[in-house]
């Protein structure tokens, strides 16, 4: 818990989902004492919510029996976009950290009055997605909010952070934007420690705290999207490819993804740039772009596309 709000919302939540909770359970879980709660209580009662205390062996506090909240009044529009939003969230990864999305929709499914509420609930049944689940990197909350405000306000983070390889190391960062890409999200940041700007992902950081140093500015016309689309299309895989596309690089920008590579334009032509691991995936790419194209390197990549057209006319036949 960060603020007495929290707490407050908190202990408020507390009393809609259980029906008795006692004193010393719900002051544990708001991390205060007896005399805080009983604060806290009195705060909810002052704003009309009917907050009962019980005394003896098995008391506590709860809700008045029957007591609702009044029906958050959202359009059927409002609600369908608010569902949606909250499903393609859990679907595409968005999601925090501690299934936020389906604490949210529990809440949202308590206030809709009730037609409203069983129209959604048949939404989310009938509701299907062609696309893959998304690669899960769920991260905290609390350490979206702090990147957000960082940014924001201009102020630095120090946090932990794990490489792909394992290594830990503690990080003094100026970030400059939050992008999510396939599941995951990354942090383009000025590290201080490298004197460079670097991608990071935000699931490999640890206990992120503001920082006091001052800020490093990007330049003028920092875009944290390109930024990090491009930072992704450049991780070293072991094989760099560069092929010439038979495709002007309108096109071609349609067809080939940012994070996929990087386009240049050659004489009515495209080269695309990027690094891969497998080549024999690299010749399915290529097949899939529907256009003419010329390997420059690696040599290796030809005997690739080679055997893939083999299968494909074995296949025909």
């Amino acid at each position: 818990m960060t603020s007495p709000t929290s707490r407050l919302l908190a202990l408020l939540e507390t009393l809609q989902t259980q029906p008795v909770a006692t004193g010393r359970e719900l002051a544990d879980r708001l991390e205060i004492d007896i005399r805080t709660l009983r604060r806290y209580v009195a705060a909810l009662q002052e704003l009309g919510i009917p907050v009962e205390g019980q005394r003896g062996v098995g008391g506590g506090y709860r809700m008045r029996p029957g007591y609702r909240f009044p029906p958050l009044m959202l359009s059927d529009d409002e609600a369908v976009v608010l569902v949606l939003g909250l499903l393609a969230a859990r679907r595409f990864g968005l999601d925090t950290e501690g299934a936020a999305a389906d604490d949210a929709l529990a809440k949202i499914h308590r206030v809709l009055p009730t037609r409203l509420r069983s129209r959604v609930e048949a939404l989310e049944t009938a509701l299907g997605f062609t696309t893959a689940i998304g690669a899960a990197g769920p991260v905290p909350g609390e350490t979206v909010l702090l990147l957000a405000d960082a940014i924001r306000r201009g102020k630095r983070v120090r946090t932990g952070y794990r490489t792909f390889s394992g290594e830990t190391s503690d990080r003094d960062l100026s970030p400059y934007g939050l992008v999510f890409h396939a599941g995951r999200w990354y942090l383009p940041a000025h590290d201080h420690g490298r004197g460079e700007l670097r991608t990071f992902r935000v699931d490999r950081m640890s206990e992120p705290t503001l920082g006091e140093a001052a800020w490093h500015a990007p330049p003028d016309d920092f875009d944290a999207v390109a930024s990090v689309t491009a930072a992704i299309a450049s991780v070293p895989w072991t094989w760099a490819v560069e092929v010439a596309l038979d495709l002007p690089l309108a096109v071609a920008a349609e067809r080939v993804p940012s994070t996929l590579g990087s386009l240049t334009e050659d004489g009515g032509r495209t080269v695309l740039t990027m690094r891969v691991e497998s080549l024999d995936w690299m010749a399915t790419v290529l097949a899939g772009l529907g256009c003419g194209f010329t390997v420059r390197r690696p040599d290796e990549l030809r005997a690739s596309v080679a055997a893939l057209a083999a299968r494909l006319a074995d296949a025909v036949s």
